[in-house]
């Protein structure tokens, strides 16, 4: 059925465009500008590497743990059914959830901190910043220009999802020197949806994860009285059923109730600032894609419990380590010795700080966690890895 998107929604036909022009209209079917961009990050290498890497647990041998390609699978689809029900451009908002987190290096923060700690002196790291060095400059199938070449409104929104940015970090000031990207303005709805989608997503299948780790028990859980209502809720339909077949069912009641508050207090809030286009929203000086005031408190709530309880927990703390080490020494070994690195990496490296040791993080933020412990134990040596890998 095709929808009539509201006057809010960002249109293809008004994007500000790429960065290297390119004929929309081309023998590779019938796309729009929005439409590229979501299947030039599906086609990419960056976003196939997204199944090796890190979500909770660290480089998991189990198949049934989530990691960060199906993390971003899991937004897409609650970010798609968010932009519908709100008349926002579903494609847009699937682009911004599926690639919101392919700058992202092996061992997901863990390794975020390790370089940032080896580029201390050089600039930083940010896995935001590291998303669109990654999709405009180094992630480069094309033969006439480097990176993906999306479209404004897709690396405006991958930018600056989560909000202005007054002081950019060196990559994504990069970014914005070669395409300025109005950082200090608020972004599209559709890049609003993007970023709530994700707090959902993670929200809600971290809990899942936990418990299906044994880091967390439903009666730690309960404590919550958020959790508590929805529990409730489910041993009230389903009486007959054994509380262990009933988690699933708490999980998607929970995203379900977040979705419903999410979509009835932003449709609120979009009428009552009386916006009418999307760069009304871009002018409304605050976020309109957001959660009631009770929602945002029980949110909060749970955020610090997961914090407490499974991102703290001792064995996570130990792989957490263990993965900044990895990565440490990795940095260490390529600096000492660049030729370590593949031939490509090692003849594009630049001769001059603080550009070498980005070329290094760089190729180290690409891998996967399961090829950063395999170069480690080439060109470091031997480690033995705590159980949560």
């Amino acid at each position: 059925m095709t929808r009539t998107p509201a006057p809010y929604a960002s249109h293809p036909g008004d994007s500000r465009g790429r960065l290297y022009p390119e004929p929309e209209t081309t023998t590779r079917g019938p796309r729009d500008a929005f439409q590229r961009d979501r299947d030039r990050i599906i086609h990419s290498i960056s976003f196939r590497r997204l199944r090796h890497k890190t979500q909770v647990f660290l480089a998991p041998d189990g198949d049934h743990f989530r990691v960060r390609l199906t993390h971003s699978l899991e937004v897409a689809q609650i970010g798609r059914t968010v932009a519908r029900t709100l008349g926002l451009n579903e494609d847009l908002t699937e682009a911004l959830c599926l690639a919101h987190d392919i700058g992202h290096p092996p061992f997901g923060h863990a390794g975020e901190d390790a370089l940032e700690a080896a580029l201390d002196d050089r600039g930083g790291f940010d896995h935001n910043g590291n998303t669109l060095r990654t999709l405009t400059e180094i992630d480069s199938p094309y033969p006439r220009f480097p990176g993906l070449n999306l479209t404004w409104e897709t690396l405006e929104g991958l930018a600056k999802h989560n909000g202005p940015i007054v002081e950019p970090q060196w990559a994504l000031a990069r970014a914005d020197d070669q395409f300025p990207l109005d950082l200090a303005s608020w972004p599209s709805l559709e890049a609003q949806v993007a970023a709530i989608a994700d707090d959902i997503a993670y929200d809600n299948h971290d809990i899942d994860d936990g418990l299906r780790a044994g880091l967390l028990s439903l009666d730690q859980l309960l404590d919550l009285p958020m959790i508590a209502l929805r529990w409730d809720e489910c041993r009230a339909r389903f009486s007959d059923v054994p509380e262990e077949r009933l988690v699933g069912e708490l999980i998607r009641g929970q995203i379900g109730g977040m979705v419903m508050d999410l979509i009835e207090t932003s449709r609120a809030a979009i009428a009552d600032a009386r916006i009418k286009s999307a760069d009304d929203a871009r002018d409304a000086g605050r976020a309109l894609v957001t959660f009631s005031e009770r929602m945002r408190d029980d949110e909060r709530d749970l955020k610090r419990f997961m914090y407490e309880n499974l991102y703290h927990h001792p064995r996570q703390l130990a792989a957490a380590e263990a993965a900044r080490h990895v990565v440490a020494g990795l940095f260490a070994a390529y600096h000492a010795d660049p030729s370590l690195m593949p031939g490509d990496w090692a003849a594009r490296l630049p001769a001059d700080e603080p550009w070498l040791s980005r070329h290094i993080a760089d190729f180290i933020a690409g891998m996967t966690d399961r090829y950063a412990i395999a170069r480690y134990r080439d060109v470091v040596g031997p480690i033995d890895l705590p159980d949560a890998f």
